[in-house]
């Protein structure tokens, strides 16, 4: 009848088991348990040997002798674990020697275990399984904390690893590139000091552990995830999403994840200028000339400066489309749409096609004689880009332009402006067209007029 020890289950992997003993009762003996587990054996009978056999063969357990010929046990479990290829592999010694200070000393060269002979079987196996399970359970955690490296280390994401006090321990690679810095330079760095207004006080403040409190406001604009900026080496900044959260073990650090949004920062600013830009002529549409109309106005009535705008229809251009085909008409209303924006001269000018053939232009800081100038010299460059036009009088293509001018006070209506321009465009068209007409717009002008006509 086998005893209980031997009934414990094998592991499911046959292990590499190095027996090393110079008497060949006791080999003889491991050997034919061991085998019976289903592990594989190889045996020495001097540490020399052994050391050969550990290097080559690379077994997961070694049962070692203390009393050997030439090279001992304990020296050659030194040795052993002298070597990087083979220090990780388990040792037990199997001796004769019993005694405390003989036990200690195995123990001390880094044996894992220590079994007295003679040898009781039962504790042979039971010792020998632990060790196989532990190896095995060490083997499986390395191979998780590599594989768990290359994953941080492969990362498209920076990961860094933070203190309490909101210094860097640990940069993966990912990190080192959005951050502009190698790791050792990152090394016990605050993130706070790597940030950019108004990111750099909050961080700072999160992490300072003086007080023990933080503000609310604080911690709720730094946990999770935020957009903020990041210092380059160079003096530039980068824009990036950085999300802060504690070590979901417990342990006292912070994980700090940085994503790069410069892609999705460009791809975002593209389509709010697409979202502005009229698509056939590439110049501002209705919906920003509003924003900016709406905008300008508002510093025109603070400052109590003029504001001009013009108003542009093209002559004709139902005939013109009738006559030579839409895609004629297109590309004839870029040519105008060229014309306008060069006449928006300065950054807070600005040109937009309101819709069909209309355009207009908005100069801000323009009085009245301003605006006329700008009016006539948009209404000629039209005529000297002498587009044929079959179905007008001209027989090319010309445009009515009206222009007004207003310095608007909290009695004039924002829709004022353009309703004025629009009649002095009107007027241009009823006086024969390819005319340029100009009027003072406004409250304040109005009560000017009516105190003359007294």
């Amino acid at each position: 009848m086998k005893h209980p020890a031997f009934a414990i289950p094998a592991p499911t992997r046959q292990a590499a088991i190095l027996i090393v003993d110079d008497a060949p009762a006791s080999l003889g003996l491991l050997q034919d348990m061991l085998r019976g587990r289903g592990h594989r054996t190889f045996v020495a009978t001097s540490g020399e040997r052994a050391l050969d056999l550990a290097q080559r063969v690379q077994p997961d357990l070694i049962l070692l002798d203390v009393m050997l010929p030439g090279l001992d046990g304990l020296e050659t479990c030194r040795r052993l674990k002298a070597e990087p290829t083979t220090a990780d592999i388990p040792v037990i010694f199997v001796s004769a020697c019993s005694e405390t200070e003989d036990i200690v000393a195995g123990f001390d060269c880094g044996a894992a275990d220590y079994i007295a002979k003679p040898l009781r079987l039962p504790e042979v196996c039971a010792r020998v399984h632990a060790q196989l399970r532990f190896r095995s359970a060490s083997q499986s955690d390395t191979r998780q904390a590599r594989h768990l490296r290359m994953i941080v280390e492969g990362m498209d994401e920076g990961l860094m690893l933070l203190g309490l006090d909101g210094r860097i321990q640990y940069a993966n690679p990912a990190s080192e590139r959005c951050l502009g810095y190698s790791g050792s330079e990152l090394a016990g760095r605050q993130l706070a000091a790597l940030l950019a207004e108004p990111a750099a006080n909050d961080y700072a403040a999160f992490f300072e552990q003086r007080s023990g409190t933080h503000d609310g406001a604080v911690l709720e604009r730094c946990r999770g995830t935020r957009e903020v900026l990041l210092q380059q080496p160079d003096g530039s900044v980068r824009a990036m999403d950085l999300s802060l959260s504690p070590m979901a073990s417990g342990e006292q650090l912070f994980v700090a994840l940085l994503h790069d949004i410069a892609h999705h920062k460009r791809s975002e600013d593209a389509l709010q200028r697409a979202a502005l830009a009229d698509p056939l002529t590439g110049i501002a549409n209705r919906r920003h000339f509003d924003a900016c109309l709406d905008r300008e106005w508002q510093r025109a009535m603070r400052n109590g400066h003029p504001l001009s705008l013009l108003v542009l229809d093209v002559d004709h251009f139902k005939r013109y489309n009738d006559v030579l085909g839409h895609a004629a008409g297109d590309q004839c209303l870029q040519a105008i749409a060229s014309t306008v924006r060069a006449q928006a001269l300065r950054a807070t000018d600005l040109a937009a096609r309101y819709g069909g053939e209309e355009f207009v232009l908005l100069l801000p800081d323009t009085p009245y004689e301003g605006a006329v100038k700008v009016a006539e010299a948009l209404r000629a460059d039209i005529e000297r880009l002498r587009v044929p036009h079959p179905g007008s009088d001209a027989d090319f293509v010309t445009a009515s332009v009206g222009a007004a001018t207003i310095v608007p006070t909290q009695f004039d209506a924002l829709g004022s402006l353009f309703v004025a321009a629009d009649r002095a465009m009107y007027e241009a068209k009823a006086g024969g067209r390819n005319r340029a007409r100009a009027v003072r717009a406004g409250y304040a002008w109005e009560s000017v007029q009516h105190a003359l006509a007294r």
